[in-house]
């Protein structure tokens, strides 16, 4: 009875916890109407991808265009020849105009056909095609020289009747001025998650209106009376953290609805990035480059243009499945658990409720983020690994409780996961270290263990007296020698991959050449790039694992009597 009472109140409290947590959020004004001005159109699903030249079929794309006419005025194409030909007339079908583009790059002989077509699609559909944009970020990847971009543009100026502009992120304008007096409108990209000095949500629609109405400035000293259109502007709703600039479901829905509301009252015009998220881009950008999208990559909505937006809609199946769990697991375990003191049997149940919720809400969250056959089965592997830490850990942790010996086995077991789970760990702050810029912080691989030895920890001490000591990591999991060379040789690595992560981030700020425009007194460039570091709440988080996990390692250096901590 007393188990079932306190099972109940903990499935109830995470309920409460998780109710409070996904309430909706007010997200800023509507979209007029529900409508955007213009939207960004990519048409590839999962599977399809144009570096594969695998390309979706023309009823795929009228299913999008007919979804994506209730949502916006236009859309926004990036290249012509490239897969099927029938966007314009589809576009015309559905009541949709274009602001068509002709992707420019690096194999030039892929660049005649693509002139071809975007010049017989605007010749064809002058009714649809209302702008066309020669090529799109070109110089930022430094596939070409201004000069011979320029000469594109001049082509396709002398065979349509449409204005035609060039694409490219804002500061690509400034540095290559001689743009301005050839495009027939100025096409600026202003994403400020991608800044260089990351924009925080909060700040970002202020930055708009700044870098519009300098470029505004300089378009007007350079070439006056030329129109700017807002070619990109967007926010993701997955991915890593930047400086101060998070992901979110509600940090992009504040972001698009502000973006609107600004263009209004400042009369700019804008096309937002994107309407559908792009699965094949997470192979260049990570989960962030896939997540910038209205609609997920199986169509669904992301968030909705009105009324209140909620972060994680499927909280409540996920309570409920991990209530399922938990149960599950207390019913198995009820035995053992009926004579544990209050106190310890309130850690054990809140440990058994916290892990199964957090166990479902990585599983769903790491599957939505899996692209492919490869990424799921990755994310199958870090589910059953958490599983098992779980499991051994539960069992541990009962032991413990009843200061019974552990079974060879399970010590085995969990010195095993451990060690696998801490070279992940190694090898994935690494590859942040390095070059982090698209990586998530991989906190489905680390969340759970750490949390597994704080229980562990946590329930030493209440057998005894808290001390600091109890966090040694041998005796937490039963293996008990009289010194680890190799657990402290952990401690040392993890202690060393931190500060490692520490000088990757900020030298990616350091390096960044408008981060130096804004900051041209190293002194001053250093203390922003540390600050923008230690305050990304992310980047803490993983730092705090790696630094929990460095310091029970650490505590294994130390002669011990080889006994069993439960005994």
């Amino acid at each position: 009875m007393r188990l079932a009472l306190f099972a109940a109140i903990i499935i109830l409290l995470n309920g409460l916890v998780s109710y409070l947590t996904n309430l909706p959020q007010d997200a800023g004004l509507d979209v007029p109407d529900g409508k955007l001005n213009s939207l960004s159109y990519a048409p590839f699903r999962e599977g399809q991808s144009p570096l594969l030249q695998i390309f979706p079929t023309a009823e795929q794309i009228d299913e999008d265009l007919r979804l994506l006419a209730g949502k916006t005025h236009s859309i926004r194409t990036y290249a012509s020849s490239q897969g099927p030909l029938v966007i314009p007339e589809l576009a015309r079908k559905h009541g949709l105009t274009l602001i068509h583009g002709a992707w420019v790059g690096y194999v030039k002989a892929d660049i005649p056909k693509e002139l071809d077509e975007l010049v017989r699609a605007a010749n064809e559909y002058p009714d649809v095609i209302k702008r066309v944009i020669v090529g799109n970020e070109t110089l930022l990847r430094g596939e070409m020289k201004a000069d011979e971009l320029i000469g594109y543009i001049r082509e396709v100026k002398r065979r349509v009747k449409q204005p035609v502009s060039y694409a490219d992120v804002w500061s690509m304008y400034k540095k290559n001025p001689q743009l301005f007096n050839e495009v027939d409108f100025i096409t600026i990209h202003i994403l400020p998650y991608w800044e260089d000095e990351p924009i925080p949500v909060d700040k970002a629609l202020k930055h708009i209106e700044r870098v519009y109405k300098q470029m505004e400035q300089e378009a007007h000293e350079l070439s006056p009376g030329k129109p700017i259109l807002i070619g990109e502007s967007g926010w993701p709703s997955e991915g890593r953290q930047r400086g101060w600039a998070v992901p979110s479901v509600v940090n992009e829905a504040f972001f698009i609805r502000g973006l609107l509301k600004i263009a209004a009252e400042n009369h700019f015009d804008v096309n937002i990035v994107e309407a559908f998220n792009q699965p094949w881009k997470s192979f260049q950008e990570g989960v962030v480059g896939a997540n910038w999208g209205l609609f997920s990559a199986d169509r669904q909505e992301v968030f909705p243009l009105t009324g209140k937006v909620t972060e994680n809609v499927k909280w409540l199946e996920q309570f409920t499945v991990s209530s399922l769990i938990s149960l599950i697991v207390i019913a198995l375990y009820a035995k053992k658990l009926q004579p544990v003191a209050i106190p310890k049997l309130l850690v054990i149940l809140g440990f058994v409720q916290l892990m199964a919720a957090l166990l479902v809400f990585y599983a769903d969250k790491s599957w939505y983020t899996s692209y492919n056959d490869w990424q799921r089965m990755q994310t199958g592997l870090i589910v059953v690994l958490n599983a098992v830490v779980v499991w051994l850990v539960l069992r541990r942790a009962v032991d413990v409780c009843h200061r019974e010996t552990t079974a060879k086995g399970i010590i085995v077991g969990l010195d095993t996961v451990y060690l696998l789970i801490t070279s992940l760990m190694l090898y994935k702050t690494y590859l942040l270290a390095v070059d982090g810029r698209y990586i998530s912080f991989p906190y489905e691989i680390a969340v759970i263990p750490v949390f597994g030895l704080l229980v562990l920890f946590i329930i030493q001490c209440l057998n005894g007296r808290f001390a600091l000591s109890n966090l040694d990591y041998n005796a937490l999991i039963g293996r008990n020698p009289m010194l680890n060379q190799r657990a402290v040789l952990m401690a040392w690595l993890m202690l060393f991959y931190a500060v490692g992560l520490i000088i990757g981030e900020t030298k990616a700020f350091m390096i960044g050449g408008d981060f130096i425009l804004a900051y041209p007194d190293i002194i001053e460039r250093f203390f922003w790039a540390t600050i923008f570091t230690l305050t990304n709440l992310q980047l803490v988080g993983w730092l705090a694992c790696l630094i929990f996990l460095a310091i029970s390692y650490s505590m294994s250096n130390k002669k011990k009597p080889i006994v069993d901590i439960a005994a």
